[in-house]
């Protein structure tokens, strides 16, 4: 069971907002071995979609508490159109390590399509997608508009997924 925060900047509390940090830090930068300045100073612009989760009730791992018994599970965000693309940009999408392999991945995007066609009715959204996950956005309606170039030292390819 997920159960899923939709918040802009200033609704996040100073424990949400580090819980989403840290877990954007331990994959992107941890994980991924990949040095890039995360807080780019568009987070303050962007809706944040977190999902939680409960953790298990034998769960010593303290470090992976969340506020109020919660366990971040999942997060997007969604940058306003003309900051980064013309279009709505999804970024960030992150799963945590403890519920890969479940399906987070798609119920997150889903839930963050679901929010912005709410919000922003007949909207374009564009992601900047690692290339080796072209086809699981494709299953989700975007469709590759660039060819492959390199970020922060992946490969990746910007897919549109029209209104």
């Amino acid at each position: 069971m997920i159960d899923w925060q939709w918040s802009h900047f200033d609704q996040l509390n100073t424990h949400e907002l580090y819980q989403l940090l840290r877990l954007r830090q331990a994959v992107f930068a941890v994980e991924q071995d990949c040095v890039y300045q995360d807080c780019d100073n568009a987070d303050p612009y962007c809706w944040h979609l977190l999902g939680w989760t409960q953790p298990p009730n034998n769960d010593q791992d303290q470090s992976q508490q969340a506020t109020e018994g919660r366990r971040i599970a999942a997060y997007l965000r969604v940058v306003p159109a003309g900051m980064k693309y013309s279009e709505i940009a999804i970024g960030r999408v992150v799963i945590a390590d403890h519920v890969r392999g479940k399906g987070y991945g798609k119920l997150l995007m889903s839930e963050g399509i679901r929010r912005v066609e709410q919000r922003w009715p007949k909207s374009s959204i564009r992601i900047s997608a690692q290339a080796h996950l072209q086809p699981f956005y494709g299953e989700l309606g975007f469709n590759c508009v660039s060819e492959p170039y390199q970020e922060d030292g992946i490969p990746h390819v910007e897919m549109l997924r029209s209104a």
